[in-house]
């Protein structure tokens, strides 16, 4: 099945919120399991950088996990930095250690080199261009960063997609049934994905097959 491109960002507002009020939270879960996996240790004073972080769930799971770790999380729509600030105003000991930007990739405001985890989590199937997230993480990431990037997988045909949104997406508001559905057909298949990786120089990355949706890529970069 051929890739069909959905929009770049999720800006509407009422989109937005239905978004952050959907239970995503075994995807979630499945992230963080992914860079525990890395066994990432001690990253007390660490810079995270969380691109395409919608409403920060995973920013903040991830300082809730690491107390003394800062992040900044990454989000071309207002919409979604808007809802990840409510969040993030319930929690004052997060909040402090977490910045919200208004970017979309590529972006000049951030750092070359500066930071030592990399997350993403449904961002690469927003992309007309995946080298523009591939290529990010070469110029802002330390050597030796952790990266964990997760994402949709492409089905193999229409009815494969159906089946996915029947299945997880049943009792969904219509608008996202019909973001799930546009989100499988705009994702990457997992051969596809090792490639862009080759053409960028992200060699040491590895890509899998994580669920019947999700497709990763995990790993440290060269020191």
């Amino acid at each position: 099945m051929k890739r069909r491109l959905e929009p770049e960002l999720m800006d509407d507002a009422a989109q937005a919120l239905a978004y952050a009020e959907a239970d995503f939270s075994e995807s979630n879960t499945l992230f963080m399991r992914l860079l525990a996996e890395l066994n990432p240790g001690d990253l007390a004073g660490a810079a995270a950088l969380d691109l395409g972080c919608g409403p920060a769930d995973i920013s903040i799971r991830f300082l809730k996990t690491h107390p003394q770790a800062r992040c900044d999380a990454l989000d071309g729509a207002p919409a979604m930095l808007d809802l990840a600030q409510t969040a993030l105003a319930r929690l004052p000991g997060v909040a402090t250690r977490c910045r919200l930007q208004c970017e979309r990739l590529p972006s000049a405001q951030l750092p070359s080199n500066h930071y030592d985890v990399i997350l993403s989590n449904s961002l690469l199937h927003h992309l007309p261009d995946p080298q523009v997230l591939w290529q990010t993480i070469q110029q802002v990431a330390k050597p030796g960063a952790l990266v964990v990037v997760m994402d949709l997988l492409r089905p193999a045909s229409a009815g494969w997609a159906e089946a996915l949104v029947a299945t997880y997406a049943d009792g969904m508001p219509e608008v996202l049934r019909s973001d799930f559905r546009n989100s499988l057909f705009a994702a990457f298949e997992p051969l596809e994905i090792v490639a862009q990786l080759a053409a960028a120089g992200l060699t040491t990355l590895e890509v899998g097959v994580v669920s019947d949706r999700h497709v990763a890529v995990t790993g440290r970069l060269p020191k």
